[in-house]
């Protein structure tokens, strides 16, 4: 990564962002972070830059939310993740940067559309909780799409959505869950050689600034609407999954 006025530009905002998410928001767009580093670095340079740094934010953020998570839930989740990032692995090891680029851009405009079915109504909500093997579904589906571009986040947030939990219980789960899964990826990552100098450097610069967005996302959690902070989340992964497909293609 070259360390010029418009990569920071781009970097430090983006790594803020993860911790705004991962702090306060329930981690489902923090991938958003990695798409947007996809833009101007190599993906797998991308992914091993930000998985350092949302575990970090993982740490900042257990202790804030420790213990208010739903046990079971998160249990169901984190067993249910170990297949799917055994097969984001494999994925992810053959996975030329263009392949890449197409998945986090696929998943990018998947979770947009998502959202907007669901917001039009035209996606039916779950009015009774999930039964425990959809947990372990959704923690596979997680796994499988943190590996191959930290966007674990949409198919957990469906799961937990639908159990009818308070807010907080929610936030902390997720943190939980995370916390988890990205530890389960680290050594994997490390194995496929997605971890070098240059990732090293990277995140010594950025992780004052991943810091900073986890506490700012923790402040925030109780007070900044959500409806603002996703409609800002749906326009960016709207035009950067859109560019990542595109360069994907092209």
């Amino acid at each position: 990564m070259e360390y010029t006025a418009l990569s920071l530009a781009i970097a430090i905002p983006a790594v803020i962002f993860a911790g705004v998410s991962k702090g306060g928001f329930g981690s489902g767009a923090s991938f958003a972070s990695a798409a947007v580093l996809a833009l101007i670095l190599d993906p797998a340079l991308a992914l091993g830059i930000m998985l350092p740094l949302l575990m970090l934010i993982d740490a900042v953020t257990l202790k804030p939310f420790w213990g208010r998570w739903s046990w079971r839930d998160a249990r169901l989740l984190v067993i249910g993740a170990v297949p799917g990032v055994v097969f984001g692995a494999i994925v992810f090891s053959v996975a030329n940067d263009d392949l890449l680029r197409f998945l986090i851009g696929t998943v990018a405009l998947v979770f947009v559309f998502y959202q907007l079915a669901s917001a039009r109504g035209l996606v039916p909500k779950r009015t009774t909780p999930f039964p425990g093997p959809v947990g372990l579904i959704a923690g596979a589906t997680a796994g499988f799409t943190s590996f191959v571009s930290h966007a674990g986040g949409p198919p957990v947030g469906i799961y937990l959505l639908a159990q009818g939990m308070q807010k907080t219980t929610y936030q902390a789960t997720t943190v939980l869950v995370f916390w988890a899964i990205n530890i389960l990826k680290f050594f994997p990552y490390a194995a496929l050689g997605a971890f070098n100098t240059e990732t090293l450097k990277a995140n010594l610069v950025l992780a004052p600034f991943a810091v900073l967005g986890a506490w700012i996302g923790v402040k925030t959690h109780h007070i900044m609407p959500e409806r603002l902070f996703f409609g800002i989340v749906y326009v960016a992964l709207l035009l950067t999954g859109t560019k990542l497909i595109w360069d994907a293609l092209t």
